[in-house]
């Protein structure tokens, strides 16, 4: 059986690989790589909390309601004229 701190010691040995490798194969620096895989799971995590929210929200039939006629009266908005400018 591994032990939890060797199974870390793996997971970290693997990353450290994988991200050398990302970092080689672009042409990026290390950071960058990091910086930009750190952000695409930030905007990902982002993107699934919205959408659990709204899979709440839709759940609820009077917020569900609400939310759809408050959709309706934005949806004239974009037609406010800028396009004839």
């Amino acid at each position: 059986m591994t032990s939890p701190a060797r199974s870390a010691a793996c997971r970290s040995r693997l990353s450290q690989v994988t991200n050398t490798e990302s970092a080689a194969t672009t042409g990026k620096p290390l950071q960058q790589v990091l910086e930009e895989a750190v952000e695409r799971y930030r905007r990902e995590r982002f993107f699934a909390d919205l959408h659990a929210a709204y899979e709440r929200l839709a759940t609820d039939r009077a917020a569900w309601r609400d939310e759809l006629a408050e959709r309706a009266e934005l949806d004239g908005t974009l037609a406010d004229g800028l396009g004839e400018m």
